[in-house]
């Protein structure tokens, strides 16, 4: 591969960014290494990230495609038509979570893991989230933080 800006990588597969916006896979097709069923929405990629064996991508119209597993975040379509205006997300090894522009927080994939976001009324003008293997923590612009996912996990 040439003209590569970010790569990613599942616990099998690799997904990487060229400079001109497209996404390239390849490795395990069950982690992630397959992406032909988005292949043509995979168009002007601006970040990727990873679970243990899903991908996630924000496009420069900050919406976001996902695949891979779908039991670790590889489908976003029961959350699809809140991810708009995303700008930051962050994962677990089985769940995602996604910041708007408005301080809203979408998550998706395993619930044990992060994926049902039980603390939604909390999560007003998130500043950042932070992840464990399966919690997450999200700073607010007042200074606290509110965590959801595995307990034991944080």
């Amino acid at each position: 591969l040439r003209n590569v800006e970010d790569v990613q990588a599942t616990s099998g597969a690799f997904a990487a960014i060229l400079a001109d916006g497209q996404l390239v896979t390849w490795g395990h097709t069950d982690k992630g290494g397959d992406s032909s069923c988005v292949r043509d929405q995979l168009q002007g990629v601006q970040r990727v990230q990873a679970t243990h064996s899903a991908f996630a991508a924000i496009l420069e119209d900050q919406t976001v495609v996902a695949w891979g597993d779908p039991s670790a975040g590889g489908d976003c379509g029961s959350v699809q038509a809140q991810l708009h205006s995303i700008q930051h997300i962050q994962s677990t090894t089985r769940a995602f979570a996604a910041v708007r522009s408005d301080g809203q927080v979408v998550a998706w994939g395993d619930p044990a893991a992060g994926g049902d976001c039980k603390v939604q009324e909390h999560l007003k003008n998130v500043q950042q989230i932070q992840a464990t293997d399966a919690a997450f923590a999200a700073i607010l612009a007042d200074g606290t933080v509110v965590a959801w996912g595995d307990p034991e996990k944080g």
